[in-house]
C-alpha cells in the first residue's frame, strides 16, 4: 500500500471536481498533484469553490503530467473519451472516469485500456484488480441499488415500476433554462420518461446477476422509470415497486443480507427521508410491502454515492485503502 496516492483532477471547476476536491483535501491517504481546469487556469481553487478558502492554496492548472498513480476525469459526457484520443496516459496511472462514455460493456474499452463498472456493491473484487474505472451514474447507482438483491436471486419476475426525482445539480453546473432559479424553484417537472440514459447501465448489471431478465440489455418495457427534476439542489430519491410473494420479514432479511458487507448501503423497514443522506456517501433502502406489491424506497446524494463519492470509494478499493476513508461524512440532518 502506498504512504500517499498521488491524484490529479481534470476537470475541476464542475459540480462533481468541487465535490472530488472537497474529500480529497481532507483524505489522509491522498496528495493532489494538480487540477487542472483550462478555464480557469492560474486561479486558486478557492475563486471557484468559495468554501475551500482556509482548505487549500492549489491553483488550477492548464497543464497535465502524470506523476501520479490516479487520474480522475470529471468531465462532460463525451468529453472522457476526446480526452483519451487526445492524450496518451501511461498504463502506471489509474483512471477513474466520472462521465457515462466507459459505462457500458460494448463502450468498456479504449485503444488498450479497459474500464470496469464501478459499483462497489456489485464488482468490489473486479474493481480491486482493475486498471481502470467507470464510475456509474447518479439515477443508475440509486435504482440498481434497490433492486440488486432481488436480481441476486432471480426475483425480477415482473415488470419493475420507478420514480425518482433528483435535485438541480445533477443537471450539471452548465446553467440551461430547466436549471434557472426563477423556473426550478417551487416547481417539478418530468423528463426522459421512459427511456432516460441510464437504464443501460442499469439492465446490464441486472443481467448480470438475472441472466435475461432484460432481454437483449434493454430496458424498455421491463423497467418503467419516470424521472422528476426536483426544486432542491442534491439528492436523489426513489420509489420502485414490483408484484412479490416475499413477506415484509423475508424482503427486509434479503436486503439487510445483501448489503451486510458494504459500508455504505443500510436497509431498513422504517421511513426514510433526503436529509439522512445528502452530504454523505450513503444510500439508505427502506422495504416494506403493500398487498402483493413490494416497495423498496432508495434515497442517496447524487453528487457523493452518485458521482465524487463513489468515484473515491472507487479509488481506496483500487489501492487497497479502507473501503470508508475519507468518506466518514455528516449529514445535513436539519
Amino acid at each position: 500500500m502506498l504512504n500517499k496516492v498521488k491524484a490529479g483532477i481534470i476537470g475541476g471547476a464542475g459540480y462533481t471536481g468541487g465535490e472530488l476536491l472537497r474529500i480529497l483535501v481532507n483524505h489522509p491517504s491522498v496528495e493532489i498533484v494538480f487540477v487542472n481546469s483550462s478555464s480557469n487556469a492560474g486561479n486558486y481553487i478557492y475563486d471557484v469553490h468559495t468554501d475551500l478558502f482556509g482548505d487549500t492554496d492549489l491553483k488550477f492548472t492548464g497543464e497535465l503530467h502524470y506523476d501520479i498513480h490516479v487520474l480522475f476525469l470529471c468531465v462532460g459526457h463525451g468529453d472522457a473519451r476526446k480526452f483519451m484520443d487526445a492524450n496518451t496516459v501511461p498504463d502506471s496511472v489509474k483512471i477513474i472516469d466520472l462521465s457515462q462514455d466507459f459505462r457500458l460493456n460494448a463502450k468498456s474499452s479504449h485503444q488498450s485500456k479497459a474500464f470496469v463498472y464501478g459499483l462497489p456493491e456489485l464488482n468490489r473484487e473486479a474493481i480491486k484488480k482493475a486498471a481502470n474505472i467507470a464510475n456509474p451514474g447518479c439515477f443508475a447507482t440509486c435504482l440498481q441499488l434497490g433492486l440488486l438483491p432481488l436480481a441476486s436471486k432471480q426475483l425480477l419476475t415482473d415488470e419493475v415500476h420507478v420514480t425518482a426525482t433528483t435535485g438541480s445539480t445533477g443537471a450539471g453546473q452548465k446553467a440551461t433554462s430547466t436549471t434557472h432559479f426563477t423556473w426550478r424553484n417551487d416547481n417539478l417537472s418530468v423528463y426522459k420518461a421512459f427511456d432516460h440514459q441510464h437504464l443501460n447501465e442499469i439492465s446490464e448489471s441486472l443481467n448480470q446477476l438475472q441472466p435475461g431478465f432484460i432481454p437483449d440489455g434493454k430496458a424498455t418495457g421491463a423497467i418503467n422509470f419516470i424521472p422528476y427534476r426536483g426544486d432542491y439542489t442534491r439528492g436523489i430519491i426513489a420509489s420502485i415497486y414490483i408484484d412479490s410473494n416475499l413477506s415484509d420479514k423475508e424482503a427486509l432479511a434479503l436486503y439487510q443480507d445483501y448489503y451486510a458487507g458494504h459500508p455504505f448501503t443500510h436497509v431498513t423497514d422504517r421511513d426514510i427521508d433526503l436529509k439522512q443522506i445528502v452530504n454523505t456517501n450513503k444510500c439508505f433502502i427502506q422495504v416494506k410491502k403493500h398487498g402483493n406489491k413490494l416497495l423498496i424506497i432508495s434515497i442517496m446524494d447524487n453528487l457523493l454515492k452518485g458521482a465524487s463519492g463513489q468515484a473515491v470509494q472507487n479509488m481506496n478499493l483500487l489501492f487497497g485503502l479502507n473501503e470508508t476513508e475519507g468518506l466518514r461524512l455528516k449529514a445535513t440532518a436539519f
